[in-house]
């Protein structure tokens, strides 16, 4: 409850109804904010200020995406109450909110019979508020258990840490005995270095003495030439002497004798010279030539070991070298895992951070649980002593109450049929029952109803009337919660639905016999503590239309077996045919029903699926996860049933499917007629389930200015898309730097490949719901699925809706830098104008900016903002708008219907230094200028609207760099603007 220090304020049953409101809506916000409006819808129909009708439409509109836009809408609808409507929304805030019951009224809350209003009974008022404090009861498990469940968690990422930093020093190791190894290496390099210069010097000699073998094996040739000369002249000699020496027996004389003896004995003395000097040249040249033979074989040897050796060095070369590969290997994949490791570390501390905050949030919610507990335990046991108080007055009134009542029916008797107080006895037909909310709809037999009404017996078991309760209602409550705990939904917008249970022909002839002896006995009619009545029936099948909406229970094992239906998201799913002898067919389904809902239990849980807008893909597998008791919602609508088959066997559609899409990923094109398809394109897709084609959709290109369909092909439904996407980026994110380097270079001007959008706040998307295939069903182990296996919240596809918008749309360039630069200038060209700052005041500047009509601040001067007035201003004029700001502006656009045209200018160190001039005027540099281009270039990927870019290469100068924007604008004023929804 609030404190004690809190002044008490007004009361409240003075105040009248313009008062009253004006209090509320003066914390109208506060109230948004605070209150979530399935906690106090069922005090405010227990006050009857709202109806089952207002709570199925505060709790199920579309329209309303928040908690803020339902609790305003409650507002709006008890405003159309009047006083009643303020005064049983304060006493639903002092029950459930007593804080902000003391901040809105200034008085403390309290629970005591004089400070409600009087809108609910006392009995009713009671029941209620022990209602609510079982419910925070339950609460307050849940938190606790939550507490435990963090608790856990924080051990399990503790223990992560521990794991990540025995890694961590693994990696450290492996770091060491890399640098080890690569010393080692360097020093082999060494010695492999110094015997390749070893083998260059014997490459060396050897040379040289093969030079020498060749300089004496041509001495040795002249030699032996100069002895055969000689030898050659000896004889010659010889023969000459014997000539003469014939020649002078027969005619020579003594003095010639004499001479020719001269000539003799010099020719014996050369020729002694000649005999002495030949072989001792011969022995000389024999030695040398035997030395040069044993060189030459030493020389061949050591040349023989060399190549060995040289061989078996250029072996533990390439050996090293391939462990340096491997190494190097090593060394990048753990350089990759530490990097990896380090970024799982900081992402694992901040989210213990996180859980740590929460942990002391959930402690704090614990706590003042707890003490909110004590308060209600000790307010139970007051309420608990006024209500054996109450009884006591109960049983003293009885039997005044029973004499009454007598004299009234033997008054009644006397009255005619048109009396409104006419009796049983007279009317065969019962007393029509007050229209009030039930838990059941079959209806019993006659003599059931009669008996049933004539049972005057207090209970309050789920009872409706104002009456106090037993004295054993607590005992029979709690008998009668267990029982029907099994039926009750967990959601809080399902709890105004109603179902037909149809049982077994077994059990109704049982309970009808159970009727019939109790209805043949002497007592005055069936008690409330007796069989409960929706297990009984009198008629084969029940129903209740609710608003055209018929709901039918029945047994749906294999319900896809049971039924077929045709349709999508445009159409509606409708039920196409019914299997006979089936249980769809048995509880009177008929082809041509839509099918609104499906509920059906699963793994001890309550699940509620919407197909009134899903698509053909989606509606097979929610019926496909149905096994055992289902409860369908269908609607007739036969002329939409047989405008869809009509258009089916027309061959103009292949389904009811119709809805466009964006790919953030790249699908290349191939046989069986695949549909190429690029990053950022729009897709058609008008069917989800093609015939004879699992896992695909049928889909088309959209022309860019019309709403035409080019050309056509299947692409991956949503799970196999998803499945692509994340092998995408597996495969980019373990590439080597290297690598990434050379292809950042090369593919510069290429198309992106991979979009990355996360779902993040986004609450259901239809594209999430994909259906696997059976084959991988059935390999898989089993799991849980009442939800789809994806659960990973990248998406290859994201809505999109078309808009056309105004003949001229704003001009935003990037990045922010150059477009500072550019905007006066394309404002002084014909067509354009820059968009002015406006001075508001103190008190317009709040109100302006509660309103999200500031784009931005300027930073001229206080209170001087770029506003949604000043942007529209200038379209007014019919010329477009360039817009001074940055990229946050663009949503705060979109939500006024403003969807500017988005132009980046990519930027290199070449473009930069065309542009330094300019910088350089307007105090930028270069760097500036390239940072703050790669800081902005991933926001792009972030908007919910494509943009246009304008390449580095395709302009010179500043002037050629204008004439590219204008034509890009003029080409983009004619396109269709597609957003899709904000998912960041």
């Amino acid at each position: 409850m609030a404190g004690e220090c809190v002044p008490e304020g007004p009361d409240l049953r003075e105040m009248s109804e313009e008062e009253l409101w004006e209090l509320i809506n003066d914390n109208r916000h506060r109230i948004s904010l605070g209150v979530r409006p399935c906690m106090l819808i069922p005090y405010l129909r227990q006050a009857r200020v709202l109806t089952e009708m207002d709570e199925d439409e505060i709790l199920s509109c579309h329209n309303l995406t928040n908690r803020s836009m339902r609790t305003s809408y409650m507002l709006d609808l008890l405003r159309t109450q009047g006083r009643n409507g303020a005064v049983a929304l304060l006493d639903s805030l002092m029950i459930h909110y007593p804080t902000l019951y003391t901040q809105v009224t200034g008085r403390k809350p309290s629970t005591e019979p004089s400070r409600f209003s009087g809108l609910i009974k006392y009995s009713e008022l009671t029941e209620y508020l022990v209602r609510a404090v079982t419910g925070m009861q339950k609460e307050l498990q849940e938190a606790c258990n939550e507490a435990e469940r963090l608790k856990v968690h924080c051990t399990s990422l503790e223990s992560e840490i521990q794991q990540m930093m025995e890694k961590e020093q693994k990696c450290r190791c492996l770091q060491s005995e890399y640098e080890l190894m690569k010393s080692h290496l360097a020093a082999v390099q060494r010695e492999v270095t110094k015997l390749k210069e070893e083998r260059c010097d014997l490459y060396v000699r050897y040379t040289s003495a093969i030079e020498e073998k060749s300089a004496v094996n041509i001495r040795c040739h002249d030699l032996n030439l100069q002895v055969y000369q000689l030898q050659t002249e000896l004889q010659k000699a010889q023969t000459e002497n014997d000539f003469q020496k014939r020649r002078s027996l027969r005619c020579a004389s003594p003095a010639e004798t004499q001479q020719l003896h001269e000539e003799i004995r010099t020719l014996r003395c050369q020729l002694m010279k000649a005999e002495k000097f030949v072989p001792a040249r011969e022995d000389i040249l024999a030695q040398d030539l035997a030395e040069a033979l044993d060189g030459r074989m030493e020389l061949a040897e050591q040349l023989r070991c060399n190549r060995e050796e040289n061989e078996r060095l250029i072996r533990e070369k390439e050996e090293l070298l391939d462990e340096k590969e491997c190494l190097s290997l090593q060394v990048q994949q753990l350089t990759l895992d530490c990097e990896m490791y380090q970024q799982k570390s900081t992402i694992t501390q901040s989210q213990m951070r996180e859980l740590q905050a929460e942990r002391d949030q959930a402690y704090l919610s614990r706590d003042e649980a707890q003490a909110l507990i004590a308060r209600s335990l000790a307010e139970k046991d007051t309420l608990r002593n006024q209500l054996v108080e109450l009884q006591e007055q109960v049983f003293t009134l009885q039997p005044r109450g029973g004499h009454r009542e007598h004299r009234e029916s033997s008054g009644e008797k006397k009255l005619s049929w048109e009396s409104p107080r006419s009796s049983s006895e007279e009317s065969t037909c019962p007393p029509r029952p007050r229209l009030r909310r039930m838990d059941a709809v079959n209806p019993i037999r006659r003599s059931s109803c009669i008996s049933e009404f004539e049972d005057v017996t207090p209970s309050s078991i789920r009872s409706r009337n104002a009456e106090p309760p037993g004295p054993d209602s607590f005992r029979r409550r709690e008998e009668a919660l267990h029982a029907d705990s099994s039926w009750e939904v967990a959601e809080a917008d399902s709890l105004s639905d109603d179902f037909v249970f149809l049982p077994n022909v077994e059990c109704e002839d049982k309970q009808l016999s159970k009727l019939s002896s109790s209805s043949g006995s002497g007592t005055d009619g069936l008690s409330r503590t007796s069989a409960p009545p929706f297990l009984m029936r009198s008629r084969q099948k029940a129903i209740r239309v609710n608003d055209r909406v018929i709901t039918i229970s029945f047994q749906g094992e294999a319900l896809l077996s049971q039924l077929t239906v045709v349709g999508g998201n445009k159409t509606g799913v409708f039920v196409h045919q019914v299997t006979e002898g089936s249980a769809a067919h048995t509880v009177g389904i008929s082809p041509g029903a839509q099918i609104v809902e499906v509920k059906y239990r699963q793994n001890q849980q309550a699940l509620r699926m919407v197909l009134e807008d899903s698509t053909l893909e989606e509606a097979m597998w929610a019926l496909g996860q149905v096994k055992g008791l289902c409860h369908l919602s269908l609607r007739s609508k036969q002329d939409g049933y047989e405008a869809l088959l009509q258009q089916l066997q027309s061959t103009k559609t292949s389904s009811g499917d119709s809805f466009y899409v964006r790919v953030n990923m790249v699908l290349p094109g191939g046989s069986n007629g695949a549909l190429a398809v690029s990053c950022n394109d729009i897709l058609h897709v008008t069917s989800t389930r093609p015939l004879g084609k699992q896992g695909l959709w049928h889909a088309s290109h959209v022309h860019p200015s019309q709403l035409l369909d080019l050309q056509s092909g299947t692409v991956p439904n949503y799970y196999r898309a998803q499945r692509l996407l994340i092998l995408a980026i597996q495969d980019m994110s373990f590439q080597t730097k290297n690598y990434q380097k050379v292809v950042r270079v090369v593919t510069q001007e290429k198309q992106k490949a991979v979009r990355i959008v996360s779902t993040g706040r986004q609450g259901r998307n239809p594209l999430w719901v994909s259906v696997e295939d059976e084959n991988s069903k059935n390999t898989e182990e089993p799991a849980d699925t009442t939800t789809p296996r994806s659960s990973i919240t990248l998406m290859p596809y994201t809505l999109v809706t078309p808009h056309y918008p105004p003949v001229c749309r704003p001009i935003l360039l990037l990045p922010t830098i150059l477009g500072r630069i550019l905007d006066k200038k394309l404002a002084n060209w014909p067509g354009f104008q820059l968009c002015e700052p406006e001075v508001l005041s103190s008190s317009e500047h709040a109100v302006r900016l509660q309103r999200s009509e500031v784009l931005e601040e300027c930073e001229q001067g206080r209170n001087c903002c770029y506003t949604l007035q000043s942007v529209e201003k200038v379209m007014k004029k019919g010329i477009h708008c360039v817009l001074p700001l940055g990229l946050d502006c663009v949503r705060r656009l979109h939500r006024a219907e403003i969807f500017p045209i988005i132009i980046f200018i990519a930027q290199s160190a070449r473009t930069a230094r065309k542009l330094r001039s300019k910088l350089h005027r307007h105090g930028r540099s270069e760097e500036d200028l390239l940072t703050c281009s790669q800081s902005e270039e991933p926001l792009l990927d972030k908007l919910p609207c494509l943009c246009s870019s304008v390449a580095p290469d395709s302009w010179c100068d500043s002037r050629s760099l204008l004439t590219s924007l204008r034509t890009i604008i003029w080409e983009e004023q004619k396109k269709i603007v597609w957003v899709e929804p904000d998912l960041w």
